[in-house]
């Protein structure tokens, strides 16, 4: 049974940052010394869990930015990505914000096209990722 679990950074370090390697530093090359950043301490974080395993994990920044989407590559196609990006656009919502954006790599964009987001700007490359800014009024 697939549970989201919002929490701050002293609670979902462990498993977040092992998502995250695995799936930016090992499949997707991304330096590791980029991919955890000082952004964290001051974001919400989701973790989605099925039988007290973590499967993926996403942030909600202060500033409504929605980032470090990531769900082990055995468990994508199953609804988990989808259940973290709602549960942090609700915690966004529930805070206040006006609109939720993030920088989508070109190969989700229709990922996130269908909650709702639409894209902005030219195409830009972040750790050598082609990405786009992507905007949610909520």
């Amino acid at each position: 049974m697939l549970q989201i679990e919002l929490m701050r950074w002293e609670q979902a370090r462990a498993a977040a940052s092992r998502i995250r390697y695995a799936v930016f530093v090992e499949e997707q090359g991304v330096p590791v010394e980029i991919e955890l950043d000082e952004h964290d301490a001051e974001c919400i974080h989701a973790l989605a869990f099925d039988g007290g395993a973590a499967l993926g994990t996403g942030r909600l920044l202060p500033d409504g930015h929605i980032g470090r989407m990531a769900v082990l590559r055995e468990f994508r196609g199953r609804g988990v990505g989808s259940a973290i990006l709602a549960k942090l656009i609700e915690a966004a919502a529930r805070r206040g914000d006006r609109e939720v954006l993030l920088s989508a790599q070109v190969h989700a964009l229709a990922f996130y096209r269908a909650h709702g987001f639409s894209a902005e700007g030219e195409v830009y490359q972040d750790a050598g990722i082609p990405h786009q800014t992507m905007r949610r009024a909520l």
